[in-house]
């Protein structure tokens, strides 16, 4: 499973959620999660279950505007990279992830990369 609209449709839905259930079903029970490059990820869904929920936002509180820029398929494992803009009310950021995917379509490895607009 490559195609990502599927796993982040399930994502928004988990972000303006806060659902734990809604989070858990995004990744595998080994999946790790980088909320930066180079950074310690959070290791295995109940960290970033627990993770996700200290530094939730509030619901409806972003919008998430998204392209696909690369999706391939290897042995019944994707990987997409995605370009994407989080808008706050009071904020703006690009964003660039790269999602790993086990066969099932969850995800085994996330990294985010970020970056916030200039304020005008």
């Amino acid at each position: 499973m490559a195609e990502p609209r599927p796993w982040i449709e399930g994502y928004v839905r988990a972000w303006d959620s806060n659902d734990p259930d809604d989070i858990a079903a995004l990744f595998t029970e080994d999946a790790v999660y980088y909320t930066e490059p180079h950074s310690r990820p959070w290791q295995g869904r109940d960290e970033i279950v627990a993770q996700w929920l200290e530094r939730q936002d509030k619901p409806g509180e972003a919008t998430f505007e998204w392209h696909p820029v690369c999706v391939t398929e290897s042995a019944g494992e994707g990987v997409g990279v995605v370009q994407g803009v989080t808008t706050y009310p009071d904020k703006t950021y690009s964003n660039l992830w790269i999602i790993r995917f086990a066969p099932d379509g969850r995800c085994r490895e996330f990294t985010e990369w970020w970056m916030r607009h200039d304020a005008k």
